[in-house]
């Protein structure tokens, strides 16, 4: 087989790119995924991402981190999408694209084409917005975005009560108020999800020069003569190929994009001497530079019935599920979170380095099985949103089905220990404002009797964790040490890109999905500037 671009993974990026670059239909373009089809009715229902977050599925990797030395030695839970639309088919549909001096702050490491200015007209090319078209949001693109579908009582106290601590009211996170509390915009349209693959994906299925191959589990890219030319892949236990005459693009992830590169000899020569891997590119910054957001849970009971828990009744979840197959409304047409919080840890900083999310249930129990609803109550997770701490993804073995070993070296940075233990006084003091009077039950975790740097410290060490939004393993750079250029070509390696959530530089202060569309729209872009160029290698060999 041979094509013109091989794309591998079809999760949010890959799915973006697999309908830009067919969109010529003079261009052939092959998608593979690891996965299969977005047919389960859980991706399609919002409240059905508790499902594939919460235990082994098809649809999700379910990896693990190795034990955290700074966390009690915890392994962590590292959710990753599998199957078409990738994590936008599993996540919580947030959609916050992070602070404009984010992207500014690349600009100024050296990365001028991705300051906010300068891709603020990707985020408008991705997106439907409900409230139209404007200066900051586009009105026609692939991507359907909402408004929360619900507001409880609680959402609304939260709002007042950040007021009442002295924060601003936002209207739009993602507009001219991005600081402040205020109403979460999320990926979903008349009560279904919109994920990479509802989105970019099924409308370009019917395109004769596109091919999706499914459950393909890709081995290892080729490399002849210094160029990227092909992708192997096993399906079935059979292993196939096929050529790509212009450009090979890894969209597999933060864990698996650099696996591949290392799997194809790219990377660390040291590490990949140690698991028999031929060394084709020395790019030792690959799995480097891995971080992730990292929050801790404040948790209350409620003395009034309007949380989530009402709903766990045996008839109420009957009549929810009744209720969303004939009206695509009610309880299952939500997540839960409607409302969230940007606030600054201390004075003197540029920009917010806290979110907080108002999850209207009471989360009980330990670990990703553990967690149970028994009670009236309301969480508050909160994060660092600019982390120093970081971590690696790095080869377990040469065998390309077996994980690779992630490492995220959560809280290794003293600092993110500090940021998470002022993060709780805020949270404390958010519901103490009248605003939450009427909500505010017994404090259940940390409990009231936590107080004190040491008994904060020992909280967050206990209960602190990674909040699934990971980046930066194949840095963007315009230095030589980085893995991708600042146009995501892979250096040291012609014919292959990156574009995913693993060339952010560093992490942005919001949930991740949204930028991950916005990468994925600008490579599209630099890819198509590029695609006039002539092809180097065909299935007959070199041309001169």
């Amino acid at each position: 087989m041979e094509f013109d671009y091989v794309i591998v993974g079809a999760g949010t990026a890959g799915c973006v790119l697999a309908h830009r670059l067919s969109a010529d239909p003079a261009t052939r373009v092959l998608l593979l995924e690891a996965g299969g089809p977005d047919r389960a009715f859980n991706i399609q229902m919002p409240a059905g991402s508790k499902a594939l977050l919460g235990k082994p599925n098809p649809f999700n990797w379910f990896d693990f981190t190795e034990p955290q030395a700074h966390l009690g030695g915890r392994r962590m839970y590292w959710p990753a999408g599998r199957g078409w639309g990738g994590t936008s088919s599993i996540n919580g549909m947030a959609y916050v694209r992070g602070h404009p001096l984010d992207y500014d702050g690349w600009a100024a490491a050296g990365l001028p084409d991705w300051s906010y200015d300068r891709i603020l007209p990707y985020f408008l090319k991705a997106e439907a917005n409900v409230r139209g078209a404007s200066r900051f949001h586009g009105g026609d693109g692939p991507l359907r975005i909402s408004d929360t579908p619900g507001w409880s009582a609680l959402s609304q106290a939260f709002v007042e009560a950040g007021m009442q601590a002295g924060h601003p009211l936002s209207r739009d996170f993602n507009g001219e108020e991005p600081e402040g509390f205020g109403a979460l915009q999320m990926t979903l349209h008349k009560g279904r999800r919109v994920s990479a693959a509802s989105a970019y994906l099924h409308p370009a299925l019917g395109r004769p020069n596109l091919k999706v191959i499914s459950h393909a589990r890709v081995t290892r890219v080729r490399v002849e003569q210094g160029r990227a030319s092909a992708v192997e892949w096993l399906r079935a236990g059979q292993r196939e190929v096929a050529r790509a005459a212009r450009e090979i693009v890894l969209c597999a992830g933060v864990a698996r994009t650099p696996q591949v590169l290392m799997l194809s000899g790219i990377g660390d020569a040291r590490h990949l001497r140690e698991h028999g891997v031929e060394v084709l590119c020395d790019s030792p910054e690959v799995g480097r530079n891995l971080q992730d957001h990292v929050a801790v849970q404040v948790k209350w009971t409620c003395p009034l019935p309007v949380t989530l828990y009402r709903d766990l009744r045996w008839y109420r979840t009957l009549w929810a599920g009744l209720r969303y197959l004939a009206t695509r409304s009610g309880p299952a047409a939500g997540m839960g979170v409607e409302a969230n919080g940007f606030v600054h840890s201390r004075p003197g900083l540029s920009h917010p380095d806290l979110q907080i999310a108002l999850m209207n249930a009471l989360m009980e129990g330990e670990g990703i099985d553990g967690l149970r609803i028994e009670r009236h109550g309301f969480t508050l997770s909160v994060w660092n949103l600019r982390p120093e701490s970081r971590g690696t993804i790095t080869l377990r073995s040469p065998d390309p089905l077996a994980a690779p070993v992630i490492q995220p070296e959560y809280m290794s940075a003293p600092a993110d220990a500090e940021v998470l233990r002022a993060a709780v006084g805020i949270v404390r003091e958010v519901v103490a404002q009248p605003a939450f009077d009427s909500f505010r039950g017994e404090e259940v975790s940390p409990g009231p009797e936590v107080t004190g740097t040491e008994g904060i410290a020992d909280f967050v060490n206990a209960t602190a964790g990674g909040l699934f939004h990971p980046v930066g393993s194949a840095r963007m750079g315009s230095d030589a040490r980085s893995v991708v250029d600042p146009a995501l070509r892979v250096r040291g390696v012609a014919g292959l890109r990156i574009a995913d959530a693993s060339i952010m530089p560093r992490i942005v202060s919001g949930n991740t999905a949204a930028a991950v569309f916005m990468i994925a729209e600008k490579a599209a872009d630099l890819i198509a500037r590029d695609k006039f160029q002539p092809r180097v290698i065909t299935s007959r060999g070199v041309i001169a």
